[in-house]
């Protein structure tokens, strides 16, 4: 007799598509910051660090050299606004302020101008701009020779029948005129091709309608060209104040940086290098931050960031 043995019958799963989970991907949410892993790494050293190490050295009475800091708390920003010896330099700043306004609008005037079909204009574009490319130190020898006594500058009024020996560089009532207006030759360029750029960057259909409509060029700038180049502007009274308050290569190898043409800058890398009180030109250096940190700050609160193109 055969015996029959029952196996019991293993259920096999219904064949169909398998649906494998996707493999997790969240190593691309790193990949950014691999390729931002050396800039970021370079700003810190070479831009927080520095900072930090500054501020710390303002609170002490430090020569730059001896390992030793003494502390001296708040006694160098003391120092910075009470001796008037330190604290005149702010009014020369005044000069090159002055100066950077008048750059400001001399650069709208040509932008706007140069914005409309004039004969010329990419010539005259390039005069205009070519200062701008020079090498600070250049221009400064260059001025040296404009403004001695007989030199180019004496020759040009002699020319026009002004017969007037001038010490540009030795008046103290008009050097940091005479510094200021190399000032504004030097960087007219820049907030010129600022200003050109944005003019260029409004949409040609308001122009065409506002002259369909018979409006003016001075209509057109005002109420079309004005409101459209707004941060810009902006921008350039950011870059204006802080240049105002950071000038150094001009008048630093033209004068020197002697008697009535010491900036702030001049004076913080005298204080550092030939006095040797490192602490107290950290100090300086601290208060320049903090007021450009202020104005760029005051300036964006009163001048908010809209860009539009009708009044």
């Amino acid at each position: 007799m055969a015996v029959i043995r029952l196996t019991p019958r293993t259920s096999t799963p219904a064949a169909g598509p398998q649906h494998a989970a996707p493999p997790r991907r969240n190593w691309r949410r790193f990949t950014p910051w691999l390729y931002l892993a050396i800039p970021l790494a370079l700003l810190v050293t070479f831009t927080y660090v520095p900072v930090a190490n500054m501020i710390s050295y303002s609170f002490t009475d430090w020569d730059g050299v001896s390992p030793d800091k003494q502390y001296v708390g708040l006694d160098n920003y003391a120092q910075l606004f009470t001796r008037p010896e330190l604290f005149q330099v702010f009014f020369v700043s005044l000069f090159y302020l002055v100066g950077s306004f008048l750059q400001i609008a001399l650069a709208l005037y040509f932008a706007t101008v140069l914005s409309f079909n004039v004969r010329l204009r990419n010539f005259f574009k390039g005069v205009l701009f070519f200062p701008y490319l020079l090498n600070g130190v250049a221009v400064a020898f260059v001025f040296l020779y404009v403004f001695q006594p007989g030199g180019t500058l004496d020759t040009l009024l002699d020319f026009f029948g002004v017969d007037a020996k001038i010490f540009w560089l030795g008046d103290p009532d008009l050097v940091n005129i005479s510094l200021s207006g190399v000032s504004i030759w030097r960087y007219l360029g820049l907030n010129f091709v600022l200003f050109l750029g944005a003019i260029q960057s409004i949409p040609a259909e308001i122009h065409e309608a506002a002259e369909l409509d018979g409006a003016s060029r001075f209509q057109v700038f005002r109420h079309i060209i004005l409101p459209g180049i707004r941060p810009i502007i902006s921008l350039s009274v950011i870059l204006g104040i802080s240049g105002s308050l950071s000038v150094f290569e001009i008048p630093y190898i033209m004068t020197g940086g002697s008697g009535e043409t010491k900036t702030f800058v001049i004076q913080t890398i005298k204080l550092a290098f030939q006095f040797n009180k490192m602490g107290l030109a950290s100090a300086a250096a601290v208060v320049l931050l903090a007021l450009i940190l202020l104005i760029t700050w005051i300036q964006r609160r009163l001048i908010p960031e809209e860009r539009t193109y009708t009044p």
